[in-house]
């Protein structure tokens, strides 16, 4: 509408309003937003037009859904193969170890690996009685799982989606699964800032979520993403939880010496904390127990207690 055309960046909540976007943003939450003729120039423009926007019948819905969920947190970064899902599974198998009833998301569409990681690779989806979606349970029945691979008839299948089907994907799994009441919701997400994560903060920015937790390697050219994705967080007002640097050096199991890997020249995850203001929540080495773990759907802390990286 000519409104929103003409509203000026001080006119609009500061979360609506990208860094680079152009003088006349629109606001992302505008109808406007991806068409109007500022957006014509603006690097956003294709993530704004596939994004949700503007008041969405779903939203109450699924916020009634999320209101049996006591905590919601995403797992974020910025940059692929830090090991976002490995975090998120070996997270949610703790949390579920300590008797919390947990829910698993993987909003990773493109690469969802989090069927793989839990040993549920095969499985099938079915309905509920309410027309609704069933989890998929882990061998432990208080962890629920959803994820795209499970409706891929091939797991090697690639997905190739534009942005509105993403986004109808991920506001099904939120509306339409039946999660029940859970202590933590899960959610792990591919890299970047893009169509994925818009759509979940949106969709999710009257639930009451917790918050994010970064995950980073040590070196320069991972936390140089890593910084866009803190940036991204304070601009659509998602709290920051706390920080983890994984792959942080490689403990040997028998002398116990640690080699750092991936060189941290700027100080790693702990100084990138710091910098930003953000809690740092501790490093995990590298350890091939763990990919091993990962790579048979088993729970690592589980069956490898003493190893530094289950420690850490």
């Amino acid at each position: 509408n000519t409104w929103a055309i003409r509203m000026t960046h001080q006119q609009l909540p500061p979360t609506e309003i990208p860094s680079n976007a152009p003088e006349h943003c629109p606001g992302t939450s505008s109808q406007q937003a991806g068409f109007s003729s500022a957006c014509q120039t603006c690097p956003n423009q294709q993530v704004c037009q596939t994004a949700p926007k503007g008041p969405d019948p779903d939203i109450p819905l699924i916020v009634e859904k999320m209101s049996l969920v006591k905590h919601k947190i995403l797992v974020l970064s910025g940059k692929g193969g830090v090991g976002k899902s490995t975090f998120s599974a070996q997270l949610s198998y703790i949390l579920a170890k300590k008797g919390f009833q947990v829910g698993l998301m993987d909003i990773d569409i493109c690469g969802p690996s989090i069927p793989t990681m839990l040993g549920l690779e095969g499985e099938e989806v079915h309905s509920t009685s309410g027309s609704g979606i069933e989890p998929i349970y882990s061998t432990a029945d208080n962890l629920s799982v959803m994820s795209v691979g499970f409706f891929l008839e091939d797991p090697s299948n690639a997905v190739i989606w534009r942005g509105p089907k993403k986004n109808g994907l991920i506001k099904q799994f939120l509306k339409d699964v039946d999660w029940g009441e859970l202590d933590f919701l899960i959610v792990d997400t591919p890299p970047g800032t893009s169509d994925e994560h818009l759509s979940v903060v949106q969709l999710l920015k009257d639930a009451q979520v917790d918050g994010a937790i970064i995950v980073t390697t040590p070196q320069e050219v991972s936390m140089v993403d890593v910084r866009k994705e803190i940036s991204f967080c304070r601009k659509v007002g998602l709290p920051l939880l706390g920080l983890v640097e994984n792959m942080s050096g490689f403990v040997c199991p028998k002398c116990k010496t640690k080699t750092m890997i991936f060189p941290n020249t700027r100080g790693g995850g702990e100084k990138l904390a710091e910098e930003k203001e953000i809690r740092f929540l501790g490093r995990i080495p590298i350890d091939p127990l763990l990919a091993r773990a990962c790579d048979e759907g088993r729970d690592f802390v589980e069956e490898f207690p003493d190893s530094a990286a289950a420690i850490a």
